[in-house]
């Protein structure tokens, strides 16, 4: 693991990801400030000997660098580019590191605001769920001008097992949401298959067994199909949030002026899972739209 010894790192957003983040930065030697909108997290964490931050601005005017990681676009922007948020309190050098899946035009305009304080800025969503990020085994895909990533480098190493920079600033946006788009389409299409394999009368655990190391077989099938099995759908990502990533993918391409059919569709059936009332459950619980009985 990184050894972030010295490091002072500011982390916003201590939900379902962030809190074993920042537990990981800390076990890595990094001094941790920590800030979140429901004090409770902040306060757990203030426990474990990482201190509160108070608001974004004061996070960022003690912090090195500065991670946020949170539920989406306008929350991205108030923390950053609000009032008393991390733009106002950004130290000269300072590193800023958005790890949640944010549309890629904001993004941009993020890194300007922050680069024009004289920090660098590093967009860096993740893959792999709660399981990565207790771990510290996350896919990375970053976007950032060269000197960024290499100083984001130790940050990303203890948070991840593979990271890649992609590109510049925005990359890794675009790379999070072509991740998305095979997520969301490949949980709709397990849910299909093992939806049809039970209802012909076949065991779907048997089938999804069957299925493993041939060409079907996927982590997906693995995790995801194995809570379709067994019906327990707690969140490792929730069903909103996909539909929330879905919905930035075809909006990217819409501005690109092409069109992601079965990306609209997937879209839609989260539409019905979400009104059902399941919107809070994983975003495996997709086959509850697919198999009412499920």
């Amino acid at each position: 693991m990184s050894d972030l010894s010295g490091w002072k790192i500011g982390f916003i957003g201590l939900g379902l990801m962030g809190k074993p983040m920042a537990r990981n930065l800390k076990t890595a030697g990094a001094a941790m400030i920590v800030h979140n909108r429901s004090q409770a997290a902040v306060d757990e964490l203030v426990l474990d000997g990482m201190t509160a931050g108070g608001s974004a601005r004061r996070t960022a005017e003690q912090s090195d660098a500065v991670i946020t990681m949170l539920s989406d676009t306008p929350a991205v922007e108030a923390v950053i580019l609000g009032n008393d948020g991390v733009v106002e309190g950004l130290r000269p050098g300072c590193l800023v590191i958005d790890m949640g899946t944010t549309t890629v035009s904001k993004t941009r305009e993020f890194a300007y605001a922050v680069e024009a304080k004289g920090g660098q800025y590093v967009d860096a969503p993740v893959s792999g769920g709660t399981v990565g990020a207790l771990q510290a085994t996350l896919s990375i895909m970053a976007g950032g001008e060269p000197a960024a990533f290499d100083r984001a480098w130790p940050v990303l190493a203890a948070l991840g097992a593979k990271i890649t920079h992609v590109g510049n600033v925005g990359a890794g946006q675009i790379a999070k949401a072509a991740n998305q788009v095979i997520v969301g389409l490949t949980i709709g299409a397990i849910a299909e298959a093992l939806t049809l394999a039970r209802r012909a009368g076949a065991d779907p655990a048997k089938v999804r067994e069957a299925l493993s190391g041939g060409f079907a077989d996927s982590r997906i099938l693995d995790l995801h199909g194995g809570r379709m099995v067994a019906g327990t759908f707690k969140p490792g990502a929730k069903a909103t949030t996909q539909r929330k990533d879905m919905q930035q993918a075809l909006d990217l391409a819409s501005e690109l002026g092409i069109t992601l059919p079965a990306t609209a569709l997937n879209r839609d059936l989260y539409d019905v899972l979400i009104a059902a009332g399941n919107g809070e459950l994983d975003h495996a619980a997709l086959i509850k739209a697919i198999d009412l009985t499920a």
